[in-house]
């Protein structure tokens, strides 16, 4: 699958990979500040942003995505970042093609199985009667998100796909129905020996203390660094705290 992408900036390639319900365009703030150091590739995931939508939507496919995108761009090796379900892709893509990556980070993320937690959303997206709003701000009223930074990095993804015709980036649908594979565990022999970077929110519950060594399992070098004060979405919340950290870890 052909993927959508920003590229900016020159040298070494830095991949970076949302999370879901995300886009690249989250992520345009950081690339903007690492694209003076390093060539810069914001990707959309397939169904998400302005990559195509796709009925398969699996850790494979998505990995397989981001192999196409090195092979179509001529990048033999790559530093790339992954968020969320963009951090479980990079895992397994890494695993599979270890001789792509020279430095791997990994936020807010582990290899283990997460049960779905995603349901309010799902439910909220899928009630929004899209047909029958006639503007941004009907939809944001009647949007069923009471979390305030929850809700405008959904609404990010609204957008007129024609005139009268308001539509979601992600793919409502299928993620809808295949939600559980974003909490898919990585299989138990994927093993990377390289560099990585877990790098979690203090406040976040996706990697906790007695769950390092079963990343340490699939990741035997790998490193740990906790960004004080942030939760999941720790690179938007301290994104000062997130760019220094893993600014050291690529450059050392």
């Amino acid at each position: 699958m052909k993927l959508y992408s920003q590229i900016s900036g020159e040298g070494t390639p830095l991949i970076i990979m949302h999370g879901v319900f995300g886009m690249g365009d989250n992520w345009q703030t950081l690339g903007r500040k690492w694209s003076k150091e390093y060539e810069v590739h914001l990707l959309d995931m397939r169904n998400h942003g302005r990559s195509p939508h796709s009925d398969v939507f699996s850790y494979e496919a998505m990995s397989d995505d981001l192999l196409e995108y090195l092979e179509e761009h001529n990048i033999e090796k790559a530093n790339i970042i992954g968020h969320s379900m963009g951090g479980k892709v990079a895992m397994h893509f890494t695993t599979l093609n270890p001789g792509k990556v020279l430095k791997l980070v990994v936020a807010d993320i582990g290899p283990k199985s997460y049960k779905p937690h995603h349901q309010q959303i799902l439910e909220a997206l899928t009630s929004l009667d899209l047909p029958n709003i006639s503007s941004r701000g009907e939809a944001e009223e009647q949007f069923g998100i009471h979390d305030p930074g929850t809700k405008q990095f959904l609404l990010k993804s609204l957008y007129w796909k024609e005139k009268g015709e308001l539509a979601w980036r992600f793919n409502v649908p299928v993620i809808a129905r295949e939600i559980e594979k974003v909490g898919e565990a990585l299989p138990p022999n994927a093993i990377y020996n390289g560099d990585v970077l877990f790098v979690r929110g203090g406040k976040s519950w996706y990697i906790k203390d007695e769950e390092w060594d079963d990343i340490l399992g699939h990741f035997p070098d790998a490193k740990l660094e906790t960004i004080e004060g942030a939760g999941h979405w720790l690179h938007a919340e301290k994104p000062k705290e997130f760019y220094a950290t893993v600014s050291e870890f690529l450059e050392n």
